[in-house]
Formats: C-alpha cells, structure tokens, sequence
C-alpha cells in the first residue's frame, strides 16, 4: 500500500471508493463543495542530510521514508499515538503487539492508544500501512542525528483559511524527519512524494515544497441511506486536485480531474 496521494495521481477517477478505496476515501470524508487546503510537504537537503516537514496527511509517507532507510538488523525503539475510528484490536494482535485501544467518550466514535514498544524495520513498515486504511499512526523516534522522526500527538482541525492565505510553514511543523542524503535516499523520496513531478525537477536543488489542493465541485449522495453520518462518509466527491511545486522559487503545476 502507498501514500493516497499517490495511490490517486496513478488513479484519479476511482471507481466505488467507498467500498474499493477505503485507504483514500477517508481523507474526503469532512469535504463539502467549495475549494479546500490539502496536504503539504518540504523537502530541503544539504550535504549531510535530508530534512523532511509535513503537514497531517504526509506523517505516513514520512514515516515509510526515515523507517526505509533504517538498517534490518537494528531495533527501533519508538513512541506513538494511535487514533482510529475502529475497534482494531485483532489487527494489533495480528501484528504481534498488545496495545490497550481506549475508547473514547465523547460524540465521535474512536479508540486510542498510547504506545511505547520497540521492533525493527521491517514491521514497522507493516504496521504503517495496515494503519492507512483506517488509521493515524502518530509516531516519534530517535536513532541517532541523521535518521529520526517525530510527530505531534494529536491531529490539528482542518484548515478553515482560503488556499490564498494558506500558512504553510505553520503546517508543516506536524510531522519531521531526518535521513542521511544519499542518491538513493533522494530517490526515494522522489518516487515516493513526487513521481510525477520527476522530469520536471532540475538536476541540483536545495528545497521543494509540495502543496495539494482541492476544488469539490459535485458531490453524489448514495441512494436509500437515511442516515446524516453514514451519508457523509459514503458520499462521493467528485473535483480537481490541484498540485504544484515550489523548487527553490520556481512553481510547477499539475491538475487531476478526481473522483474520490
């Protein structure tokens, strides 16, 4: 499984989402018509490292990039945050952990569990993507200086400002990380965060900020659903997405036609 964003610029127009595209589905949940901030992300490389900065939305392809790079056969200590809007516990066993999922007690249905435990890569890696489909894994950890990530422990309010007056170094504090900079750890980042952009990009650069934003301009109501909740998380948005680039001061942009 991939970031959702990308899993859509290959396939923008997704047939019954609600159903085949949970993974991507949820993150449109909370829109209506109208135009809307997504996420973002800066990448700024010197010669010792690469520095990665995300808004929410971008903490799980941060996380699959600095967990990448870590070596096989060393331990990851780590702490975490795990917010879901399901009763997962099977899904943890199954990973092989026994976190305590709470339940909460206010209007909205979630469960959550704070963390502290210790695993290597590899499982790692799993448990960042079987969380994407119905998750936020909220994780923070500190190998050494050039490999290390940390997260907030809890998911800011969508933005309510217009993509004008997005502050996006304001956002971006959410989720950090940090690797060595190497060719392939560049192109890593580059295949996972910025495929299409690839043949655009020039051949040295020091910063490149990745913004996507939305304009939802129908959304489809399913049929013989009465219910209000049910009916926001089943509905369909159908709009653009708007992607652009700011590589060192110069922008690219890219528009997809999306069904989500």
């Amino acid at each position: 499984m991939i970031h959702f964003i990308k899993k859509l610029i290959q396939s923008p127009i997704l047939e019954d989402p609600a159903k085949n595209h949970k993974d991507i589905h949820r993150h449109y949940y909370r829109y209506s018509k109208g135009d809307f901030i997504g996420p973002a992300l800066k990448i700024n490389q010197t010669k010792a490292k690469i520095n990665l900065k995300g808004t929410h939305e971008y903490e799980d392809l941060i996380q699959e990039i600095v967990v990448s790079t870590v070596p096989e056969d060393e331990k990851i200590k780590f702490t975490a945050n795990l917010i879901t809007g399901s009763e997962i516990s099977e899904t943890i066993n199954n990973l092989g952990f026994d976190w305590n999922l709470k339940k909460s007690t206010g209007k909205t249905k979630n469960y959550k569990a704070d963390i502290s435990d210790i695993t290597d890569n590899h499982t790692l890696l799993e448990i960042i993507n079987t969380f994407r489909e119905n998750s936020y894994f909220l994780l923070s950890f500190n190998l050494n200086p050039t490999c290390k990530i940390t997260t907030k422990k809890r998911i800011p309010q969508p933005s309510k400002k217009k993509v004008e007056d997005d502050d996006i170094s304001k956002r971006i504090q959410f989720c950090s990380g940090v690797i060595n900079n190497s060719e392939s750890n560049i192109n890593l980042i580059l295949n996972l965060a910025l495929e299409d952009f690839k043949s655009d990009l020039p051949t040295t650069w020091k910063n490149i900020i990745i913004t996507n934003n939305y304009k939802i301009t129908e959304i489809e109501l399913p049929k013989n659903v009465k219910n209000s909740m049910l009916l926001r998380l089943l509905a369909i948005r159908k709009g653009k997405m708007y992607r652009s680039i700011d590589v060192d001061g110069e922008i690219i942009e890219k528009q997809y036609n999306i069904v989500v």
